[in-house]
């Protein structure tokens, strides 16, 4: 295995960065390896997410676990904001991840990546690649690409947290919700009865005032 010491940006403003590897980013490597080590400048978090990509497609990454803390052989420079300034920060100790390798179908580029979360919201993603140019090794007996993805916990804590299978559907509305505005209500029939029973009064009325403009002169005459 080669070790080696990757470039990080200066300013690095996030926290967490990945520090060294091993294999180092664009080294070549002869012999066989079991594990691609990673340092970071903080401990990844137990919900961290990490693979290995042979150059065939497949994934050859078996599972990863958390390494003894060491000094790293060169500091880090990484920024906080202080009272409205960025101040550096040199990180001395790097926190080790060993991702472990399944197996090397073929030489050529491998292409690792991590996914995490530092302790102040950070994002921690990225990745870096070698080239292997040693035999090649045969699979382990029943092995599966792995086809794992970032777990929920990852994606909550970077605040993309999705919607649990399991929520509980809206309640319905109640039944006496607003009518939608374009509804119509449907137009009452009339009934013709109720016409009848103010109009035959009103035409008796008429009738006898018709009556006594005509009987009333003519009793006048006679009497006359």
């Amino acid at each position: 295995m080669l070790a080696g010491l990757l470039a990080v940006p200066s300013p690095a403003l996030a926290h967490g960065t990945l520090a060294t590897s091993t294999p180092a980013q664009g080294s070549t490597v002869s012999e066989r390896i079991d594990a691609v080590s990673m340092s970071f400048t903080e401990k990844p978090a137990a919900f961290a997410h990490f693979t290995i990509t042979a150059p065939t497609g497949v994934r050859v990454d078996a599972g990863w676990s958390h390494g003894e803390p060491a000094q790293l052989a060169k500091p880090v420079r990484e920024y906080q904001l202080q009272d409205g300034e960025w101040k550096p920060l040199l990180y001395t100790t790097g926190y080790p991840v060993n991702v472990a390798v399944s197996h090397l179908p073929a030489p050529g580029t491998y292409k690792v990546t991590y996914h995490s979360v530092a302790s102040d919201g950070d994002k921690v993603k990225g990745d870096f690649s070698f080239i292997y140019e040693g035999a090649v090794t045969p699979a382990p007996p029943g092995w599966k690409a792995p086809a794992d993805q970032p777990k929920p916990e990852l994606l909550a804590a970077e605040g993309h947290a999705q919607p649990s299978a399991a929520a509980p559907a809206p309640a319905p509305a109640p039944a006496s919700a607003p009518v939608p505005a374009q509804a119509r209500p449907e137009p009452v029939a009339q009934d013709d009865s109720s016409v009848w029973t103010w109009l035959v009064p009103v035409l008796l009325i008429v009738a006898l005032g018709l009556c006594a403009l005509l009987v009333v002169p003519q009793l006048r005459r006679r009497k006359s």
